[in-house]
């Protein structure tokens, strides 16, 4: 056996890798839209797929399954004023009302997307906006710049940190990453049903 021979028999004795993603809870191969769960105790995201996902629509279960709806809030927009007292530094930010923060209630934390990751702006006033969500599901996404705001899935803002961490250059972020926030958000209005909010 000559050493060509050789390597290729050991490349078929090999594991073969498998990029794939898998449900995190019976390891079956997933699709690319799939279902995620959240545990409300550390915030932290779980492929599953349906099978799985449907064992946790009881709100008593260890992990929550998120939503896959989108809303596009039709009539709602933060003052100049209210956003200014949120002193978040850019104009996007996501709220997202926990449930595990206090044992009497939920918490509404705030969330805005960086280069490093999701930032948590502590809120040092009563935001009421957010108290309709699904607790440690869904998030209300404001985006100050085209004046829109959504309810959608937590997985979404996740995405939308990480399309900016993956994208960012320099001190300004550079073309790429605007544009791939301005897809984001039109894919957000598309996918979207038209919902009516007071604010």
């Amino acid at each position: 056996m000559n050493a060509t021979e050789a390597f290729q028999t050991l490349r078929r004795l090999a594991p073969k890798t498998d990029n794939s993603e898998h449900c995190g809870l019976c390891r079956q191969a997933l699709a690319s839209q799939h279902d995620h769960l959240v545990d409300p105790r550390t915030r932290r995201l779980v492929c599953s797929c349906q099978a799985c996902a449907i064992l946790f629509n009881n709100p008593a279960a260890q992990y929550k399954r998120v939503p896959r709806r989108v809303r596009f809030l039709q009539n709602f927009d933060l003052s100049d004023a209210d956003w200014d007292a949120l002193m978040i530094p850019i104009g996007i930010a996501f709220f997202v009302k926990q449930s595990t923060a206090h044992n009497d209630g939920y918490r509404i934390a705030a969330y805005y997307p960086s280069p490093a990751g999701p930032v948590e702006s502590l809120l040092s006033l009563e935001f009421r906006h957010a108290d309709d969500l699904e607790a440690d599901t869904e998030a209300l996404l404001v985006n100050r710049a085209a004046r829109e705001s959504f309810v959608l899935p937590i997985d979404e803002c996740y995405r939308l940190v990480g399309l900016m961490r993956t994208h960012w250059k320099g001190l300004s972020g550079g073309a790429v990453v605007w544009r791939e926030m301005k897809l984001f958000f039109e894919e957000m209005k598309n996918r979207s049903v038209v919902a009516y909010k007071n604010a």
